[in-house]
């Protein structure tokens, strides 16, 4: 097999890997019990393996979840009760900064960890501005913040986002709006809007950032569109609509969830990024994109590697296909019998299991530095995908081999190899003569020195 690395084709410069708290946070915050095997306690070490670049993965981006107040209302629909969540206000512009204390003290701990980019997203706006009066609507596609409300929902956010700023919390973003096109009935805080009454919204908080010098520094994110096949260029057409939200953004954000229907094989995944990417260049050229979530959507707890080979894969689609710029996972850590998480806990007795997503995403996460600018490599084996950074002369290769077979190509001598597979949790292997073995169903790191003449 044949690798080449052609460094004078560029594509873009990426800024790094992450995740969000919901709402495992303000389960696992209050986890303060020793885990054996590290000393620490339990919170801290979970903090540690996502955020650390020591001793851990190196996520860059931590993203809390900026709640309505579910929790201390009641109200609606929540089959799981740790979907609820808290809110600041304990009346219309009086805060108590004490509450959501667990959430809270995993994202100081993430930012002491090495997190050095904190996201601050809302699913609904606070209950007691909403239609409804609940933390999600009550009938399906019905926008549920009246335009009345705007103001008060866009202060309640940025005066929680200046406290937080205030005490060195690197708040970098906003992102008032979240998977806007879903019907938010229940189940979980969310609020439909409409593409134009999002482009409204994120108008006010434009104004309302603008009037906050202690904020300059602080950007709009969104709008976070739930499905990488429907609307995207409707919620990115009001994303742009107003000067001052195109002043206050730098990117479309949006999530890279897709279920390919089986019995319709013609519309791939590949196939919605690519004409997505056309339209962008043709209508918004130069604006970058952001991938903010994506978790695997399937049920049960894959610890493996299918599920990591999954995600491997659709890392590699977005960076290649969509050019982005940053890559989150929806949660770090879950509780569920599900496909997602880097990390599973048990709420019974506390404890947490590692999974190959973890490992896999160390792969990329720790070893791409931020600021690294993506270059093409070409591949003469259809069954191998890589994907190549470059930071002044140090190089990042990553290599994924989805088959049962191994396969062999020519590295620098030099040339560190570090493997996730069935066997390696970031394993460091030897390179013999120049020549490195890609093991079955692996994702592989290569770091050298890129020679210059």
């Amino acid at each position: 097999m044949k690798i080449e690395c052609r460094y004078e084709t560029e594509y873009q410069t990426f800024e790094g890997f992450g995740a969000s708290g919901a709402w495992w946070a303000q389960e696992v915050g209050g986890w303060d019990h020793i885990d054996p095997a590290s000393g620490l306690a339990v919170r801290d070490r979970i903090s540690q393996l996502l955020y650390s670049k020591t001793e851990g993965i190196g996520l860059r981006t931590y993203r809390y979840n900026l709640g309505a107040g579910s929790k201390e209302s009641g109200k609606g629909s929540f089959p799981n009760p740790l979907r609820r969540a808290e809110c600041f206000e304990t009346a219309p512009g009086v805060y108590d900064f004490g509450k959501d204390k667990n959430a809270v003290y995993m994202l100081r701990q993430a930012v002491k960890d090495g997190a050095d980019e904190v996201i601050f997203f809302v699913n609904s706006p606070l209950e007691r501005l909403t239609k409804t009066g609940m933390a999600h609507g009550s009938k399906a596609f019905r926008d549920n913040l009246p335009k009345e409300n705007d103001k008060a929902f866009a202060a309640y956010v940025l005066d929680v986002t200046g406290h937080f700023v205030g005490e060195g919390i690197p708040v970098r973003y906003v992102s008032p709006i979240n998977e806007p096109l879903w019907k938010w009935t229940g189940g979980q805080e969310g609020c439909h809007y409409w593409p134009h009454s999002a482009a409204r919204v994120m108008k006010v908080f434009a104004d309302e950032l603008a009037k906050r010098k202690a904020l300059d520094g602080v950007r709009l994110s969104g709008l976070e569109n739930g499905d990488i096949r429907w609307f995207n260029k409707s919620y990115t057409r009001a994303l742009m609509r107003y000067k001052r939200v195109r002043e206050r953004i730098d990117s479309v954000d949006l999530h890279s969830y897709f279920l390919n229907p089986a019995n319709l094989p013609l519309l791939r995944r590949p196939d919605y990024l690519k004409r997505y990417r056309r339209w962008l260049n043709r209508r918004y050229p130069g604006l970058t994109v952001k991938m903010s979530e994506w978790t695997h959507m399937q049920g049960g707890r894959d610890k493996g590697m299918d599920s990591a080979l999954v995600m491997a894969k659709t890392v590699f689609e977005d960076m290649t296909l969509l050019n982005v710029a940053s890559w989150q996972h929806w949660i770090a850590v879950s509780e569920v019998d599900y496909c997602d998480g880097l990390i599973y806990i048990n709420l019974g007795d506390k404890s947490f299991e590692m999974t190959k997503r973890y490992y896999a995403t160390g792969n990329f996460s720790k070893y791409i530095p931020c600021g690294a600018v993506r270059f093409e490599v070409r591949v003469d084996d259809k069954d191998v995908k890589a994907l190549g950074f470059k930071k002044g002369n140090q190089i990042t290769l990553i290599v994924i081999n989805e088959t049962d077979e191994p396969k062999e190509f020519s590295v620098p001598e030099t040339a560190e190899q570090i493997v996730t597979s069935e066997t390696d949790d970031l394993a460091r292997r030897p390179i013999q003569n120049g020549t490195a073995t890609i093991r079955p169903r692996s994702v592989n790191t290569f770091l050298f020195e890129r020679e210059t003449k």
